[in-house]
């Protein structure tokens, strides 16, 4: 007997949507390729983006990705978003003036900043989290409220074009929201 059909999964088209997201060595495996993912599968291009172009960089749990691009060469206003995964990665990359600068742009222009677990460390170092309500993983709250961020314990925080979430449990209810709010961000 065949398996019943199960209905196709609700979201919005993203075709023609251009996000960005950040790899590092010791990213967090789960909070990069289901974004992407995700995304892919909603019609969105996913640009990956890491210090060189090229580059294999492995996730905490080993699994590597090669970087689409190099951050220096990325600009904000090619991309409707930014997805910034968690795990350690985010500490060395919220050290790079590049990775801040587009950051700040893409906040500056209302469209997505996405920030799970441990991502929020970038945007907090860009200085776009100031009186904006986010969660993050608890590891990073005090930097997270030190950046002027309102903090709440939830599985996923909205606030207009900011989205975050905890930690890799949290992601169907991150990735609900991103599909949300990218409509919301402006016209393509």
């Amino acid at each position: 007997m065949p398996s019943p059909s199960r209905p196709p999964l609700h979201h919005p088209t993203l075709d023609g949507l251009r996000l960005l997201a950040f790899v590092g060595d010791d990213y967090e495996d789960l909070e990069l390729w289901y974004p992407k993912l995700r995304l892919e599968e909603a019609g969105a291009h996913v640009t990956i983006a890491g210090l060189s172009q090229g580059h294999t960089y492995h996730g905490k749990h080993g699994y590597p990705c090669t970087a689409d691009a190099a951050i220096a060469d990325m600009e904000a206003a090619d991309f409707h978003g930014v997805v910034l995964p968690g795990g350690w990665m985010p500490d060395r990359l919220r050290r790079e003036a590049k990775v801040l600068e587009l950051v700040r742009d893409i906040a500056a222009r209302g469209k997505l900043v996405a920030a799970i677990c441990h991502g929020g460390w970038i945007a907090a170092s860009a200085g776009v989290y100031r009186g904006v309500r986010v969660t993050g993983s608890p590891g990073v709250r005090d930097d997270l409220v030190n950046a002027g961020a309102i903090w709440e314990d939830a599985a996923a925080v909205v606030d207009r074009h900011f989205v975050s979430s905890r930690r890799p449990a949290d992601l169907p209810a991150f990735m609900a929201a991103v599909l949300a709010v990218l409509p919301a961000t402006g016209t393509w």
